[in-house]
């Protein structure tokens, strides 16, 4: 994940999103499948069984190769989207956004979106000497995608069949070290940026989107964060509403936070799509407690929160079809 920061936008170039306090609604009354915890946690410790999965990397290949096998087994069509990218320090990267699609042919999609790379540097670890080793990025990468990963899985258990498209964003998190020269905006999200320039289908569009990114923490705090406030503000306030209803509203604070700089930016700003960010925003700490240091291993994961942050996007997902 990157950094909190203070960011300059467009607001409000979503013409057809809507704004405000949503419809009230009972989304207790929605019917989700059951969403298998203990499968998603097997899957932050697949990705972790591989190692550091920075690019240019044996573990990066591999991992990226199971995920596309994984979702070849729940979707329709699985798209690896490869790329180059040129990193901070302007060595070359290869990149691999994986695109696993459901119901490809509908015209009404949803996106879902997660990043899947690890960080090349623990450099918020208190221990100065670790700054430039890799991370394991289990909370910080991993959980999202195992999180979407079961999703897909129960989704097609179910017959549930509606368009979605779940990306699996590279090269999120290499961008400028604390220890670099100077900091670059635009060195994080790389998958992303790219993908929102390029999309795998011309003229894609979607409805709304989703990004999750760190939703598998132990006492986690998601808040409003200020760049899905400005493009997706109908949506995300829809999100937050589901929360309170299902009883989360003390993991889904109600509350408002800065902007983050995180994949989603990227898409608002280059397409039509509203997409919020369900990012953790913990008190008194950089997102969470292990946050780019050595401790993001699987003893970071809470499988109790993989499964609040799946009902309520599955929730969200399967309420305009109930």
């Amino acid at each position: 994940m990157a950094i909190a920061a203070t960011l300059l936008f467009a607001c409000g170039n979503n013409n057809n999103q809507p704004s405000g306090q949503p419809a009230e609604k009972d989304y207790t009354s929605v019917k989700t499948p059951d969403f298998n915890a203990d499968s998603a946690f097997s899957y932050v410790e697949q990705q972790l069984a591989f190692g550091p999965r920075i690019p240019n990397s044996q573990a990066h290949e591999k991992c990226a190769q199971y995920l596309a096998n994984a979702m070849m087994q729940w979707t329709d069509t699985v798209i690896v989207q490869n790329f180059t990218a040129t990193l901070w320090d302007n060595t070359s990267a290869k990149g691999k956004n994986i695109i696993a699609s459901v119901n490809p042919q509908a015209e009404n999609r949803i996106l879902l979106a997660a990043h899947w790379d690890s960080r090349a540097y623990a450099d918020h670890d208190s221990d100065s000497t670790k700054h430039h080793q890799p991370i394991l990025g289990a909370n910080d990468g991993a959980s999202g995608v195992a999180v979407l990963m079961e999703m897909a899985r129960v989704f097609r258990q179910n017959n549930i069949n509606i368009g979605i498209d779940y990306i699996f964003f590279d090269l999120e998190d290499q961008g400028s070290p604390t220890f670099a020269n100077s900091y670059q905006n635009d060195s994080w999200c790389l998958g992303a940026q790219h993908w929102a320039r390029t999309p795998h289908t011309p003229f894609y569009t979607a409805k709304y989107g989703i990004l999750l990114d760190m939703v598998g923490g132990f006492n986690p705090r998601f808040t409003k964060e200020e760049v899905s406030r400005n493009f997706a503000p109908g949506i995300t306030n829809k999100v937050w509403t589901i929360a309170q209803q299902l009883g989360y509203g003390k993991v889904f604070e109600n509350s408002e936070s800065e902007a983050i700089l995180d994949d989603h930016l990227y898409i608002n700003q280059n397409t039509n799509i509203p997409v919020l960010d369900i990012v953790a925003n913990n008190h008194n700490q950089s997102f969470f407690e292990h946050w780019h240091t050595t401790g993001d291993n699987l003893d970071a994961i809470d499988r109790k929160t993989l499964g609040i942050v799946a009902k309520v996007v599955m929730t969200m997902v399967l309420s305009d079809n109930q």
